[in-house]
Order: structure tokens, then sequence, then C-alpha cells
């Protein structure tokens, strides 16, 4: 191609690149002073041509940068924010991440700025002044010190961070709810791209829309059953196309599950939009008022139970592998899980695959993972045979070659390593797998029984035999929640 102006048509603006440019202005040289003149890119003049192409370029790019601000599909940072207030929408700031927490103590004690701990050692401030009631003990919202999504399950936030003489205990006795960083630009394009659903033609797309525009809204799920019947889970009918409705749907109803916002700003969002007769089904329940008639009428939602999901993986280090892999694998299963929308299965091979993006060059791989287990039920996460173990902190004393070691574990048996190598005082130096047991998980310093003369050598279980990979179900009125303490990455 050849150097062209700078022009906007029907599709869009065009802009010529560096190439274009820097062959435009040797031409434009040569034929102020001569075709003979050397401007070969070792030549003094062609350096000069080349720096101003450069900036020539730079403005074009700003060129296009600008006019990418004036759609919502393209615009970034605060040119999304300009864009977005056509739609009256507007970037959501962080939120911080709260829970209720029962302080308890003397009657009559005053606690000041407190803070208490939860086991994973984060912080959370109580309002600025408690005063414990009659009966000893007082329920307050606390929050945590940094904006974002942190996860406390319940009875984790039990240490005072601040003692005070009458204070005497903490505990919350409901799982947190998360906070959220600052909207990001994909997050809320998607949003104006719903939002311009509010002046619709239809009630279902004018509800959804206006319920995402509540502050505070970060998750949402819809549906409606315009059938006279109430679902049965099987029937491919309603929203979303082309799947089921959930099972035990009311007839002619719609159910809202919603994250986050107030419980009337909700309320009144689909009592605005939803159709004359139309049930609205939920165990949320809220009363609005129609400002013009003074009726009253009970709106009904859910609010999603989180699932916390358990995941461990066991990661084979490649070179170039540190301690900062390790956190990047668990932020990424962390945010994968936290980015599933309310109802949406975890996927097994997407676990997976947020374990990959902690890699920096696909082409030069850091770890290998060849197992990985996951679960929403922590009473039996990661009970299997033994998939692979080592000599733990203690060799041990009175050990022969040949012995063989069976790990002690509560609720596992059968586990054998055999011992392959021990120093001048008995002490085992070397041990291999022999046999696997069942209901062993990850874990260090496991102590053993001899069958031999020896005690006191220790076994690390560094994995165990992966489950069948499956996805996970989640119900239409839960959401998956990922958590730092319940996403477990150990290099073995």
């Amino acid at each position: 191609m050849a150097y062209f102006a700078p022009y906007v048509d029907a599709s869009g603006l065009h802009i010529c690149g560096y190439p274009d440019i820097i062959q435009d202005n040797v031409a434009d040289f040569k034929q102020i002073y001569g075709s003979s003149q050397y401007c070969n890119p070792d030549s003094a003049i062609y350096q000069l041509l080349s720096i101003v192409s450069l900036k020539q370029y730079d403005t074009f790019q700003a060129i296009q940068l600008a006019y990418n601000q004036s759609s919502p599909l393209t615009a970034v940072g605060a040119g999304m924010d300009r864009v977005v207030k056509i739609n009256g929408l507007a970037r959501l700031p962080y939120t911080f991440s709260t829970a209720p927490v029962v302080i308890t103590g003397t009657v009559g004690t005053v606690i000041a700025n407190g803070f208490v701990q939860d086991t994973s050692g984060n912080q959370w401030a109580l309002p600025t002044t408690v005063t414990i009631s009659t009966g000893g003990s007082i329920t307050v919202t606390v929050t945590y010190t940094t904006p974002g999504a942190i996860v406390a399950e319940p009875g984790t936030i039990t240490t005072i961070a601040t003692p005070i003489g009458g204070w005497t205990g903490a505990t919350n006795p409901s799982v947190s709810i998360p906070g959220s960083p600052v909207e990001t630009d994909s997050q809320l394009r998607a949003r104006q791209a719903i939002s311009v659903a509010l002046p619709s033609s239809t009630r279902l797309a004018g509800t959804i829309a206006d319920v995402l525009a509540v502050p505070g809204v970060v998750n949402l799920a819809t549906f409606e059953n315009p059938t006279g019947t109430v679902s049965d889970g099987v029937t491919i009918y309603g929203y979303p196309a082309g799947t089921p409705l959930p099972a035990g749907l009311p007839a002619h109803s719609i159910t809202v599950v919603v994250l986050g916002g107030t419980d009337l700003a909700i309320a009144t969002a689909i009592y605005d939009n939803r159709g004359i007769g139309c049930y609205t089904n939920g165990t949320t329940s809220q009363v609005v008022v129609d400002p013009n008639t003074g009726y009253s009428m009970t709106m009904r939602f859910y609010r999603p139970t989180p699932v916390p999901i358990y995941v461990n993986i066991p990661v084979h280090p490649l070179p170039g592998f540190t301690s900062a892999t390790l956190a990047a694998i668990q932020a990424g299963v962390v945010n994968y899980l936290n980015s599933l929308k309310i109802g949406e299965s975890v996927v097994y091979s997407e676990l997976i695959g947020a374990c990959l993006n902690a890699r920096p060059d696909p082409d030069s791989p850091l770890f290998s993972i060849r197992n990985l287990t996951c679960t929403k039920n922590l009473a039996t996460t990661f009970l299997g045979p033994i998939f692979s173990g080592t000599l733990g902190s203690s060799g041990g004393t009175g050990n022969a070659k040949g012995d063989v070691l069976t790990v002690v574990f509560s609720g596992g048996s059968g586990g054998k390593f055999t011992i392959i190598d021990v120093d001048g005082g008995g002490s085992a130096t070397a041990v291999e797998l022999t046999a696997q047991g069942t209901a062993y998980n990850v874990g260090t310093d496991l102590t053993t029984t001899s069958s031999g003369l020896g005690n006191g050598a220790k076994i690390d279980v560094t994995a165990i035999v992966p489950a069948a990979a499956v996805d996970i179900a989640i119900l239409f009125n839960q959401v998956a929640e990922g958590a730092d303490a319940n996403v477990v990455v150990v290099a073995i």
C-alpha cells in the first residue's frame, strides 16, 4: 500500500502503517534533493526520517485510540466511563467483603476501632464503636480492610486482634459476603450491552436489565415458567433457550436469583417490570409500595447460596518453577471459580485451563499437572489411594533395607512403603511406594509402623490417586465459591 491521510468512511477509521509512512517520507526527500541521494537504512538521513515517521505513526495511533473511545465495543478506561453514561450507567466501584460477627464479653464494654482476625490472618474492622449489650453479646458487621472478594467460612473469624478489657470472644456464625474489585472494562461492556434492553418490548428482558442496573448487583440468573404446571427439570422451555428450566419453579412465574444490591432495590426493579398476575418466586421477600396507587405487593427472589469448591492440585515442577508459580496457579483457579455465574457448573477441564494460565510462556512450560481432584463435599475431599510419596523429616532408627512401613492415617489403611536404603545408624534414607491403600489424604510427616525392628520413620504423602474427572453441578440458586484456603497447590 501507499501512504494516505487518515479518513473515516462507512467501515470506520483508516490509517496507514509505519512502513508506508517512512517510504513516503524517503520519496519526498528524494523529490526535493534529487533521486541520487543515498537513503538506505544505514544513512544518517534515513535515521532522521525514521524518527519523524515514527512520531507520525504514533500520532495516527493516538487518533485510532481516540476514535475507539467513541464506541462501547472498543472504549477503555475513562473513555468507557463516558460512553456508558448515555445508558445511565456508571462503573461499579470496589466493595469490601463483610461478615456478621458475634462479639461476646462483659455487658457495657465499649470497643473503639476494634479488629478481629480470621484463621488465614486476614483482619476485619468492627464498626467504629461497639458496646456489648445486655446478655453479654452483640452481633455486628465487620468489614475486611482491603477491597475485593475475601471468603471467610463460618467459625473462622475468631481472633481478637485488638484486645481490650471486657471483650472475651468473637465468631462469625455464617459465611462472609464477598466484596469485589473495581468493575473491569469487559464487565462494564457486558452490562452496557444488557442495559439497552431496559426499554425492551419483553417484560423478562426488561427485568434482567433493570435488576442488573441496581447498584451493587454483580451476578444474576433469571428464569420464566410460562406454563400452567410446575417445571419438571426436563422439558426444554423457557430461559435460557435450549435448556430445561430447573425443577420446581411454580406455574406462571419468574424466578430471579441475584447476588449483591439491596433487597428493596431488587424487589422494586422486579415490581416495575413483571407482568400482570405473574408470580415472583423465591425465598427472600420484600414488600414494595406502588408510588402512584399506594398498593402494596410482596416481591420474591432468591439470594444464591455459596458453594465452596475444594481443589487439590499436585504439580510436577519443570525448569524455571518457583514458589511464585504455585501462588499464580492458586490465584488462577480461585479467580476462575469466582467468575462463574449463578447456577453455572464447575467444569473439570476449565480448572486445568485456569492452572495453565500461570505459564508466562505456553511454549516453555514451568510445570506438569498429571492429576487434579475437586469436590464440593469437604467430608470426602481428596481421599483415595496413595499416588506418590517420599520419606518425611525422619528416617527413624533401627531400620533395615526391605522393611515395610505402613502409613498411619486417620480413616486410611493399607498404604505401604518399602525401605530401599538406610544409613549406618539404621535411619531410612530412601523409600518406594509398594501398596497404595485406601482413603488417604495428602499429608506430611505421617507416622508409620514397621515390619521390622525400626521405628520413628515418617512419610510425606504428596499426592493421591484422583477421583474420576467429573464436572461439579451447581443448582440454579447456588453459586460456586473459590477461596485460597480451599485451593491447595503442592509441588511434588
